[in-house]
C-alpha cells in the first residue's frame, strides 16, 4: 500500500488527492482544524436535538416523510434505518477505485465541519479507507440527486459493520467480520449522521474527477496518432503553423497543433505527395486530418471547462441539512447534481467526437484509392491476408457505441419520493456511461495507433525517413511487444497490446523523449 499520506481539513479537497486515494491507495488523516471544525458542529446538533421543535434531518424524517417529528428514543433507530433502507442498489458491482473515491469525498464533506457529525464517525471513515476496506456497491440506485444515495448507503453500512465488503486480499467478505480484523469499532450512528453520510454528489464527482485525468492523457496521445496518419498520409503540416491558429484563438486549437507540429519535426514524409506517389500536387488534406486540431482542441477547452466545475465542487460542502457558522442549520438545495452531471455529459460528447475522428483517420490509411500508395488494408499480401480491415470494423462497432453513449442522462429527469424529489440530475447515470467511453476511446485510439504505425513504416521502408518522433514511438511499440504484419508472418492484430500502450502512457513517454513535454 501506498505510504504517500493524504490529509483532509476543512477547506476540501484536490484532483490529485482523490487520485492519490482512489487509485494509488494513499493513507487518509484528519487535521486537528477537522477534528475541531467536526465537535464543534456536533455541539451545534446535540442542542438542537435536545429542544422540543423539530429539525430536519435532526428530529424529523426524511424526503416526503420530513413532517414527521420523531421522539428522542428512536432517533438513534431512524438513522440506522434511513441507511439499511437506502442500501437498495442492484447490478454489477462498481469498480473499487470508483468506491473508494465515492467514500473519501464524503468523508471530504463530513470533515469540512458543515453536517454534525461526530469526529469519530469521520475517523472511521478514514481507518476503513486505510484498512484498504471497500464495500460492495452496486451500478443503479443512484438519480445524482439527494445525494448519490444507494451508493452512498451501501458504504456507510459497512461503517456500521453491516452488509457485504471487500478486503485488501480482494475477498469479499461480511463487514462485522472485515472490521473486526482490522480492529476497527462499527459506529452507532446518532442523530443526523446517517442522512449526513448519504447526502452528496460523491460518486459522480470522483468519477469525473478520474475520467478528467484519463481524457487528459488520451488527448495528448490523440494529438500524436493524428499525427502519425498526417505523416503516413504525406499530408502537409503547414496547416499546424502556430500563425493560422493565432488568428482562431481557442486555447485548446493551439496545443492541439503545436503537439502535433512537434511529433512532425524532420518528417522526410510531410507535404511531399506530388513527389512521392507521382500525381497532381494535393491543395488540401481532408478534414480529419486538416481539422484534427480543431476537434481535439475543443475537446481539450470542453475539459478545462469540466476541471473548473470539478473543482468547485471539490471545494463543497455537500450535504442536506447543513451547519452554518452562526449556528444555524437549514435545509437547501446543493446535493443537486446537475453542475456536475452536465459536465458529464459534455465530455462524453467530445469523447465521441475524437473517437470519431480518429476513425476516419483510420479508415483513410486502409483505403487504397486515398492512402495515397499504401497497401489496401495496408496488408502484407492483400487478397491472401485481408490485413487491418477487421481492426477498423472493431474501431467503427466502438464509435457507434460511443454515438449512443453521447446521448446525455443529465436531460432527462424522473420523479421519486413521492413526487417530493420531483427533478433529478441523473448525474451518476452520466458518470457511469462516461467511463464506459473512456474506456472506448483509448481503444480507438491504439487502433490508429497501429494503423498509423505500421503505415509509417511502409513508407520508411520505400526509403523515405519518418519524424525522429515517429520514430520514437514505433520503436517504443515493438519494444513493449507490440508487433506489426510482416513477409513471413500475419497474426491478428496485437490491438489488446496496442490498447495496453496507450494507457500505460507509453506513447507519451516515448514522444516526449524526443519532443519534450507535450500538453
Amino acid at each position: 500500500m501506498d505510504m504517500h499520506t493524504v490529509v483532509v481539513g476543512t477547506s476540501g479537497t484536490t484532483a490529485q488527492d482523490v487520485i492519490a486515494v482512489a487509485r494509488g491507495n494513499a493513507r487518509v488523516e484528519l487535521s486537528a482544524a477537522a477534528v475541531d471544525a467536526l465537535a464543534a458542529a456536533r455541539e451545534i446538533v446535540d442542542a438542537l436535538a435536545a429542544k422540543p421543535e423539530p429539525v430536519y434531518g435532526v428530529s424529523t424524517g426524511f424526503g416526503a416523510l420530513a413532517s414527521r417529528h420523531i421522539s428522542q428514543d428512536l432517533r438513534a433507530q431512524l438513522q440506522r434505518n434511513i441507511v439499511r433502507s437506502h442500501a437498495a442498489g442492484m447490478g454489477p458491482r462498481v469498480e473499487r477505485e470508483v468506491v473508494r473515491a465515492l467514500m473519501f469525498l464524503r468523508l471530504k464533506t463530513v470533515a469540512s465541519g458543515h453536517t454534525g457529525v461526530r469526529p469519530e464517525v469521520a475517523q472511521t471513515m478514514a481507518d476503513v479507507l486505510n484498512a484498504g476496506i471497500t464495500p460492495v456497491v452496486h451500478e443503479y440506485g443512484s438519480l445524482g440527486c439527494s445525494g448519490d444515495l444507494a451508493p452512498l448507503s451501501h458504504c456507510a453500512l459497512t461503517l456500521m459493520g453491516e452488509g457485504d465488503a471487500e478486503g485488501p486480499d480482494g475477498t469479499v467478505r461480511p463487514a462485522g467480520e472485515l472490521l473486526a480484523a482490522h480492529g476497527i469499532t462499527p459506529v452507532e450512528l446518532r442523530e443526523k449522521e446517517g442522512l449526513a453520510l448519504l447526502n452528496g454528489t460523491d460518486g459522480m464527482l470522483g468519477m469525473l474527477v478520474m475520467a478528467l485525468a484519463d481524457l487528459k492523457s488520451l488527448y495528448t496521445s490523440a494529438d500524436i496518432t493524428a499525427a502519425l496518419s498526417l505523416e503516413a498520409l504525406l499530408g502537409t503540416d503547414k496547416v499546424l503553423a502556430p500563425e493560422l491558429h493565432a488568428i482562431r484563438p481557442h486555447p485548446g486549437q493551439g496545443v492541439s497543433a503545436d503537439n502535433m507540429l512537434r511529433v512532425l519535426a524532420g518528417s522526410g514524409l510531410t507535404g511531399r505527395h506530388a513527389e512521392i506517389t507521382g500525381d497532381a500536387p494535393r491543395v488540401q488534406d481532408a478534414y480529419s486530418v486538416r481539422c484534427a486540431p480543431q476537434v481535439n482542441g475543443a475537446g481539450r477547452d470542453t475539459l478545462d471547462y469540466a476541471a473548473v466545475v470539478a473543482a468547485r465542487e471539490l471545494a463543497s460542502a455537500v450535504d442536506n441539512p447543513v451547519v452554518l457558522p452562526d449556528g444555524r442549520v437549514e435545509s437547501n438545495g446543493n446535493f443537486h447534481g446537475a453542475p456536475v452531471a452536465y459536465v458529464l455529459d459534455f465530455l462524453a460528447i467530445v469523447a465521441a467526437d475524437l473517437g470519431s475522428i480518429t476513425e476516419r483517420r483510420t479508415d483513410r490509411l486502409l483505403d487504397k484509392n486515398r492512402s495515397h500508395g499504401l497497401p489496401p488494408f495496408l496488408a502484407d499480401d492483400a487478397g491472401v491476408d485481408s490485413g487491418l480491415m477487421i481492426a477498423q470494423y472493431t474501431q467503427a462497432a466502438l464509435v457507434s457505441e460511443m454515438k449512443r453513449l453521447a446521448v446525455p442522462a443529465s436531460a432527462d429527469s424522473i420523479p421519486s419520493s413521492a413526487m417530493q424529489e420531483d427533478h433529478v440530475s441523473m448525474g451518476w447515470s452520466a458518470a457511469r456511461k462516461l467511463r464506459t467511453a473512456v474506456d472506448n476511446l483509448a481503444r480507438i485510439v491504439a487502433v490508429e495507433l497501429y494503423a498509423a504505425t505500421r503505415a509509417v513504416e511502409l513508407r520508411a521502408a520505400g526509403g523515405l525517413t519518418p519524424a525522429p518522433a515517429s520514430q520514437a514511438a514505433i520503436e517504443a511499440l515493438r519494444a513493449a511487444g507490440v508487433q506489426g504484419p510482416g513477409p513471413d508472418r500475419f497474426l491478428a492484430p496485437d490491438l489488446a497490446a496496442a490498447d495496453a500502450f496507450v494507457r500505460a502512457g507509453k506513447l507519451v513517454a516515448a514522444v516526449e523523449a524526443v519532443t519534450g513535454p507535450l500538453a
